[in-house]
């Protein structure tokens, strides 16, 4: 005796939707064996569901519809066989290229994974885009004291000739800037003009960590090994901005250039 399937059943069977076999049915690509003439009902048999998986199968390859309808209707049933054997064998070069696809996409996770690892190595360490900055360099002052740092700004308009001094204006912002082994302390420029001690910081990406003045100089240090190591940067120059944490106490964020 024949088994039937209701149309619930048979579209879980093939993994659609029952609105999927009815739309089938309209277009005559997939009928189901029996329809009640009174209910409507659509009764479908494991060979219907067969056909449905076939259908699912080589619309994961691309094809239309009306396509895959085409080839079901053939007569021949050595051309249905020729087609479908061509249709596996374009799934075998699509299951080597996504093979292929996931290799590099495994090859890429593990960079950024390693990557991370080494971000958090670094402690905190993280990468923040800039915008471009320009910055005054102090002409004798190489780093912030208590009797430097409150009051640095006039240190900066003290060096800035007069007649020129009115063109400037400054940040409410102060770091060591070190270049080739000479540190000079800085100030942001708000508004300036060309005049020497001016040092342009390019827009970009720059590898960041926060330290204490007695470990910045290691910190530094481990921010410029992993920019080379894991951003195949050469980093020319170093920022040390200075962050206020307490009355007359200050700590820095290390900011590495890595490129835009």
């Amino acid at each position: 005796m024949q088994e039937y399937f209701s149309v619930s059943e048979a579209a879980k069977a093939a993994g659609m939707t029952s609105e999927t076999l009815r739309h089938y049915d309209r277009i005559g690509l997939v009928k189901p064996s029996k329809k009640d003439e009174w209910t409507k009902y659509r009764y479908y048999t494991k060979q219907d569901i067969v056909l449905l998986d076939t259908v699912h199968a080589l619309q994961q390859m691309d094809l239309p519809l009306q396509k895959i309808k085409e080839v079901l209707e053939y007569d021949n049933l050595e051309q249905i066989i020729n087609f479908l054997q061509e249709a596996e064998q374009k799934a075998d070069e699509k299951i080597v290229q996504l093979q292929y696809s996931k290799a590099k996409i495994q090859l890429a996770k593990r960079d950024y994974e390693n990557k991370l690892r080494m971000r958090q190595h670094i402690g905190n360490g993280e990468v923040k885009r800039f915008p471009k900055r320009v910055i005054l360099l102090s002409d004798t002052l190489e780093a912030p004291t208590l009797d430097n740092l409150w009051g640095y700004l006039t240190h900066f308009y003290d060096q800035i000739a007069p007649s020129q001094r009115e063109q400037f204006a400054f940040e409410d912002a102060a770091g060591i800037y070190t270049e080739n082994g000479v540190s000079r302390l800085f100030a942001i420029c708000a508004r300036y003009t060309d005049i020497d001690g001016l040092k342009i910081l390019p827009a970009g990406d720059y590898l960041c960590a926060n330290c204490s003045e007695e470990n910045r100089e290691e910190k530094t240090a481990e921010l410029i090994q992993t920019a080379i190591k894991e951003y195949h940067s050469k980093p020319q120059f170093t920022i040390q901005q200075v962050i206020v944490s307490g009355i007359l106490q200050w700590n820095y964020q290390v900011q590495v250039y890595i490129g835009t």
